[in-house]
């Protein structure tokens, strides 16, 4: 299984990170290194604590290097139905994930994050195939509609798409990033100033240490930032958090043609194109939904078979597929991303349904604020 981001040359040229080297003890240790665990680590750094902070693999070999790649405001449900569920407080979420977007345009290297926008889709481009698809196609017309009105309605900049790949609307402040070289590059930086320690897998969590492969790191302060498989690491979280895994392909490169993030039919499917002229397509999750929640991370032949259809929608003619590659994510019960302290000192966050690029940064600053300060998260987060 080949992961295509991989393929960039930083990545290639990562040297990797030591693994634990025995017990060792910190003012804090963080259990991920994905795109929430190196946050956590950056705000307790400027906090003035020491940092010890593990990964399984690689930093961001699970879904913070694996995913779609978007870098898109907002939780996964659209605004005005998060407004309807959670209440208006998901504003503040909804900016606070804009303004991530604005903080890593400031770190990461040129070139890095794109500030390309975004496009959602009523379905997915090319006529509809059938009286179905064209029923559900004018349903999501509507929504996408009712989703841009909510975004005018709180001052966040959206305009009316309607152009070859279909009708919906365009948000020009989201942006697209190569995910595994955003992690790995934030990593980089990180290295010098906290103890990073991959292949270093974790066995238990509880209050004041880590049990790993390798040894036990001690610490009062511990944020578990593991997305997929949460549920597993932290047994308190079983039943509100469930794993699901997401598939994704890269094809050969196509003549230009998506020149954002474009998602479409219910956000279910998502695909954008590369520098390299690449298309990194995923989704399809929905249509063999009770076989995707699983622990397993291995490409299925009916999820790809799906995933490769929509790339060739979206590159507007036949594609070459190149690699596949999946990846666990957490879903929650409760539609909010978490942020729970689940022992003295310990908080887990997770539970983005799909969207932890941002949303997952946003919640481990505020689980380092719970842990410190005793801060209770935001209404936005489920605690």
């Amino acid at each position: 299984m080949t992961v295509g981001w991989d393929a960039d040359a930083m990545v290639q040229a990562w040297p990797g990170l030591p693994p634990l080297a025995g017990d060792a003890s910190a003012d804090a240790c963080v259990v991920g290194l994905g795109a929430s665990g190196l946050a956590a680590v950056e705000a307790l750094l400027s906090r003035g604590l020491s940092v010890i902070g593990v990964d399984a693999g690689r930093v961001a070999a699970g879904a913070a290097g694996r995913n779609g790649g978007f870098l898109l405001g907002g939780p996964e449900l659209p605004l005005h139905q998060a407004i309807a569920a959670w209440g208006p407080a998901v504003v503040d979420l909804y900016r606070e994930t804009l303004a991530e977007i604005d903080t890593l345009e400031a770190v990461l290297p040129p070139g890095v994050l794109r500030r390309t926008g975004s496009i959602r889709l009523a379905g997915l481009p090319g006529p509809a195939r059938d009286a179905d698809e064209q029923h559900d196609r004018e349903q999501e017309a509507q929504d996408c509609r009712a989703h841009a009105a909510a975004l005018r309605e709180h001052g966040i900049a959206v305009e009316d798409y309607d152009g070859p790949l279909g009708v919906g609307f365009f948000v020009p402040d989201d942006a697209a990033v190569n995910p595994a070289v955003r992690a790995l590059t934030l990593a980089r930086g990180l290295e010098h100033r906290a103890a990073l320690r991959e292949h270093t897998p974790v066995s238990r969590v509880q209050a004041g240490s880590v049990t790993t492969a390798h040894g036990v790191v001690t610490a009062p302060v511990v944020i578990v930032a593991v997305d997929g498989r949460l549920d597993r690491l932290v047994p308190q979280l079983a039943g509100r958090v469930r794993t699901a895994r997401l598939q994704m392909l890269a094809t050969a490169p196509v003549a230009p043609r998506l020149d954002c993030p474009v998602y479409g039919r219910w956000g279910y499917d998502y695909a954008q194109q590369g520098v390299d002229g690449r298309l990194y397509v995923g989704g399809g999750r929905d249509r063999h939904a009770e076989a995707e929640w699983t622990y397993a991370a291995e490409p299925t032949p009916g999820v790809q078979g799906w995933i490769e259809d929509v790339a060739a929608r979206m590159a507007g003619g036949p594609v070459t597929v190149q690699d596949r590659w999946a990846a666990s994510a957490g879903f929650s019960a409760e539609g909010r991303p978490l942020c729970v302290r689940v022992a003295d000192g310990v908080v887990a966050v997770g539970g983005y349904d799909g969207t932890g690029n941002l949303v997952g940064p946003v919640a481990a600053r505020a689980a380092v604020a719970y842990a410190l300060d005793g801060t209770e998260p935001p209404p936005y987060l489920a605690a």
